[in-house]
Parts: structure tokens; sequence; C-alpha cells
């Protein structure tokens, strides 16, 4: 083989590759795929410099990894609201049709595998991560170059991040099983599981041995300048990626309806795992007017299928006592198979429920799993009792501490704050890197220092001495040392960090640095009206956050008096050109694209990724791309980075 043929050959692999995995329509047999596959393979190795990179061969996985690493999202992935039944996807298009007019809506399949976010510039693949928390995940970069559904180049040359789900067939799925069960290995429980493992496997050559296929259903940065979501994932189509096997337009609740009906009537004819029918907000423009709650973009939502139900019996009903001191019931059930997973406990959500339901131990019950959602009991089966059956009584002493419990009706709490269940779950959540970062101060030593009683409530953390420490094993000068080093550096810590390691119900990282953001330290009084004004923060929020401060405001109080957080409050905005605009920023400018939107906050703007008639500025850099026409084209001011400065008197 020459260079020429090689040329040739890598081509002609490409196309029988493309045929293979992403049409699913064979041009060749197997064994000719192979032959030519390893006539392309040993010329490469005889002139490694002469190495077509988006040759097939370079997908083979071969790195094995001792660990992976943390990389961001460019632009965050968000999760879906879910909805379960009709009266409640005409509740959700009603918020969205209260908001925006004519909407129109896209449908396409919800499967059930790991989400990924791929990262493409000047044409080439850069790095695949996985969700993660929405704004961090892992770099599987070398497992996703081993998924034939994944180019390594498409033809556009611009920075695109393209999102999709990693699925494995039913019956590969199948294939594996059989195989891990040859070797004595743990089956995986369901398809989601199997595509989320193999994707996450430290050794690449194990995920290329795995049929993975790769669906997109985004696009995350970027500089296309479509007005529909439908017309962006046609173009992420043309780049050769997959397309689903059901995506349609609706203008009409019915429509989504008859579309959902239809596809849940192609769920044994769909060769991947569906739980759901996505359903988002075709224009681009009236999305982002819709904008988003803490959680949730309020353009999309997940429409999910019928829940799988199987009957099993009560054996006992067991107490949980979580951070916030809540009391859940939870049934413990003869294990049932739902859906590839075997489920041995379920949620009964509050005692009221229980009364309501009349849910006895040893009970015949039908429960229901759907996708991610907590396994719960919908029904007894009454005609099943022998007279055999236990009554449940309403608890009234916790059952971790023995203490009075207080009985609000649907919940029942557990005030004691030195109890231990709510002293080591929330010091360690207080203590984690999302919350005052305490290096050092894992759940091992959490359970310690409370076990040999040096803390029972979170303000004892600054009261430790290293004399102390010293005491309890494991501990030598150095290591205590270290650890009161961290505790002291995380006095004077951004004030949300300290509102989201309070542990309260409903309120995470993104509602924390909202109401400090408005607040900043003076939250502890705060009023159900002031909370109902900030964007994302709903009725059951509010309530929590009010709950919570009722019972601890002394203790919020001492811990904002030791730490000193430092305060985010809006600094009021003197007025300048920029305050109250709307601008888009596109291009290559001196500093990234985060820190002018910074800035442009700073001064009062709302900064937009998307060019409509509603923009006020577009400030440009270089290699500006189709929203510097459009801009145009609309009559936007446009400005430059000197520019920029100028106005800014900088």
């Amino acid at each position: 083989m020459d260079k020429e043929s090689y040329k040739k050959s890598v081509e002609l692999l490409k196309k029988y590759a493309y045929a293979y995995y992403v049409l699913d329509n064979p041009l060749v047999t197997d064994e000719e795929y192979d032959r030519l596959y390893h006539e392309v393979l040993k010329f490469e190795k005889k002139h490694p410099d002469l190495v077509i990179p988006d040759s097939p061969t370079r997908r083979v996985g071969f790195a094995v990894l001792s660990e992976f690493k943390k990389a961001k999202h460019i632009t965050r992935m968000w999760s879906m609201e879910d909805v379960f039944s009709l009266e409640e996807l005409i509740e959700w298009v009603e918020r969205v049709k209260k908001n925006v007019d004519n909407p129109t809506f896209v449908c396409e399949p919800k499967f059930d595998g790991a989400s990924l976010n791929l990262i493409y510039d000047k044409g080439r693949l850069q790095k695949a991560i996985t969700r993660g928390d929405g704004v961090e995940g892992e770099d599987v970069t070398t497992n996703a170059l081993t998924i034939k559904s994944i180019p390594i180049f498409i033809e556009h040359d611009k920075l695109i991040e393209i999102r999709g789900e990693v699925v494995i067939k039913v019956k590969d799925f199948e294939k594996i099983n059989e195989e891990r069960i040859k070797k004595g290995e743990t089956p995986f429980a369901n398809p989601r599981n199997a595509a989320a493992g193999s994707l996450r496997q430290l050794d690449s050559s194990i995920t290329a041995k795995r049929k993975l296929f790769f669906y997109p259903w985004g696009v995350g940065a970027n500089s296309l300048g479509f007005t529909l979501h439908s017309q962006k994932m046609q173009f992420v189509y043309d780049q050769g990626f997959l397309k689903p096997p059901f995506f349609q337009k609706t203008p009409t609740v019915e429509d989504i309806q008859k579309a959902y009906e239809l596809l849940i009537s192609k769920r044994d004819e769909i060769e991947m795992m569906m739980d759901g029918m996505v359903v988002k907000v075709d224009e681009i423009e009236k999305a982002e007017q819709l904008g988003y709650t803490v959680k949730y973009p309020k353009w999309m939502c997940a429409y999910k299928f019928p829940a799988v139900e199987k009957a099993t019996t009560i054996k006992d009903i067991i107490l949980q006592v979580g951070r916030t001191g809540v009391v859940t019931p939870v049934a413990v059930v003869e294990p049932v198979n739902i859906d590839g997973a075997v489920v041995e406990r379920a949620t009964l959500h509050n005692f009221d429920e229980i009364e309501r339901m009349d849910i006895r131990i040893g009970d015949r019950v039908i429960i229901i799993r759907s996708g991610d959602v907590i396994p719960k009991i919908t029904k007894v089966l009454i005609n099943f009792r022998d007279g055999d059956e236990i009554k449940v009584k309403r608890p009234t002493h916790c059952p971790v501490c023995g203490s009075e419990l207080l009985d609000e009706g649907a919940l029942i709490k557990c005030q004691n704050l030195k109890c231990e269940a709510r002293v080591v779950n929330s010091i360690k959540y207080f203590a984690s890197k999302k919350c005052m970062n305490i290096e050092g101060l894992g759940g091992k030593i959490v359970e310690a220092l409370y076990e040999n009683r040096l803390v029972s409530s979170i303000v004892d953390l600054y009261y430790l001495k290293k004399e102390e420490l010293l005491k309890l094993e494991g501990f030598k000068e150095k290591k205590a040392q270290n650890l009161i080093d961290a505790i002291e550096a995380s006095k004077g810590r951004e004030d949300w960090r300290l509102l989201n390691g309070l542990g309260i119900e409903h309120i995470g990282e993104v509602a924390s640095k909202k109401i400090t953001l408005e607040y900043g330290n003076d939250y502890v009084d705060l009023t159900r009206e002031d909370l109902l004004k900030i964007e994302g923060i709903g009725e059951e929020m509010a309530e929590s956050f009010l709950e919570f401060m009722r019972v601890n405001r002394e203790v919020v109080l001492k811990l904002q008096e030791i730490i000193k957080p430092t305060p985010s409050k809006k600094h009021e905005i003197k007025d300048n050109p920029f305050k109250g605009k709307v601008v888009v920023i596109t291009g290559t400018l001196s500093k990234s694209r985060d820190a002018f939107k910074a800035l442009l906050e700073d001064l009062g703007a709302k900064v937009t990724n998307t060019v409509s008639k509603h923009t006020d500025y577009l400030l440009h850099g270089e290699h500006s791309g189709s929203k510097y026409d459009k801009a145009k084209a609309l009559g936007v001011e446009m400005i430059d980075e000197k520019k920029f400065w100028e106005m800014i008197g900088e």
C-alpha cells in the first residue's frame, strides 16, 4: 500500500464505519471491513508520520488512566423539569404561553443513558465531559473517541458544544451481561448503568469493546445564527451525528399528547431504552425570554412514560432522619425486579400518606418505579389481607436520639440540634467543597469528633483546640494543626457558602447565591415576600427557608458572628451607557467572554447569547461570526472593544 492508496482506504473505512454505526446499513461484510482495517493499520505502523488524524484506527482505546480529571463545561448543562400526566403537561404549556406568544414545540425521545458534552473547536473534537453537577464533570475524551457515532472532525470550524446521550442498545446490553455472568462479574442493573459504566472505564480498551452510541439532543456554547432549535439540531445531524428515530414539531398541547402516545406505541420498536419524551420550545428567542428557574430551563420538560409497576410485600417500615431533622418513613419490601433494577425499599413520603392509604406492615402492595424517580407505593391490595398485618403508629420520639418529635402533620421533625443524625450529617455537608470547603474534615473525622464529644453542633467546630485533637487516634501534631488551620481559613468565606452549608431543605448552591446576592448577610429575618421577589424562588423553597430560620435563628447569627462571611450584596449601579441594556458578545476579545459578561452585569446590563430585535448592543471582537451579520441586519448598535472602554470611561 502506498501513500495514495492509504488515503483512499482511510476514506473508504470512514464511509463503511458511518454506514454501519450511524446509518445502521452495512455496506460490506465484517470480514471485508476487518481486512481493510488491518491493511490500513499495518501501513500506519510503518509510516507513523503519515497517519491521518481522523483515521478509524485512531478510535481504538489504548489509554489506561489512574483517574478521571475534572473539567468545566463552557455553559451549564441543565436538568429538566419532569411532568407525569396530561394535566401536568397542560399546566406546563400554559405557563409557557403566559410568558411568550404562540410558541411551537419540538418532541423527541428521552433516552435513558449517560449525558455527555462534546466540545469542538476548529472542527476537531477537543474534549468530552460527563454532565457531573452541570457546571463541572469528568473528562472522558479518550473513551469518547472510541464511540464510532461521535465524529472526530466536523465541518464547522467555530467553537461549539454538542450535548447528547450515550446509550446502549438493549440487545447489546443483554450480551454484555451474559459475558459478565460467565466471568463471575456482577451484571449491570439496566442499559443506562451499562452505558454510564462503559463511558467511565479507566481502561479505554474496555469502552471500545462495548457498542455505545451517541444521540445529540442540544447545543451549548455556539456562534450559530439559527432562530429555531430544530434548525440547530438539523445542522448537528448534517455534521455526521445520529438523528433520533423520532423528531416532531408540534404547535399545540393536543399534538404533543399525540406525539407522546405515538412514541409510547413505538417503545418496543426502538432499540434503545427510553423513559419519556422531551418537549422544547422551538423558537430560540422565546426560549431565552422564558429563562430558567434555579434548577431547570423554563422552555423544556421531560414528559415521562407511565411507570413500570410490580406487586410485592412490605416486610417493615423504618424511620430515617435527614440533616434538616425531617423524619421520613421508608418501606422495606420483598426484593422485586422493576425494569432491570432490584428494588428493596420504597419511600412513603410522610405519615399522613401512610394513614391516607392505610398502609400496614405485611400488606401486599403495588410499587412503581419510573426512570430516576424513587420507587413508591401506589396501592394497597386489601383483598390479600389475612389479619396479621400491623398498623403503623405515628412516631413520638426520634429513632436516633430519643428526643420528642415535633409533629406538624405532613412533616414530623426532630428539633434536637444535637441529634447525632442531624449533627454528623449537617457537619459533613457544612464542611464539603460546595459549602465552607474545610479541607481535611472528612466524614470519618466528623464521626470521630462527635463520638468523642468534641463537637455537638456546627458551632463547636470553631472552638476546637489542637490539644483535643491530639488525643484522637490517628492525629499527630501536623494533622491536628492542619485541621485547625483549615477551620480558621473558612472564616471570611463568601456568604453564600455559609447559607448553603446550613443544609436548608430545598435551598441549594444556586438559591443560596441568589438570596445572598440580593440581601448579603441580612437574610436571617427575611419575609416570604422578600424571598418570592427573587427569580427562581418558589413557595415551597420560601416556606422551608422561613421555617429553618424560625427554629435556628440564634445558631445562624452565632455562625455569622464567628465566620464574618464576605457579603455579596448587590452594589448600587450608577448611571452608565449599559445600565438596563441588553448586550450580546461575539468574537475574540482581550479577555474571556465570562470576564466581559461579569463586567457588563456589574454595569447593570443583561448579557444574552442570542441577537434579536431586543438587543441594544453587540460587543464584537476578531473572528465574529453569524451574530455580527444578524446584528447588522437588525440595525443593532455595534461596538468594538476600544469603543466599549471609551463608553465606560476607561
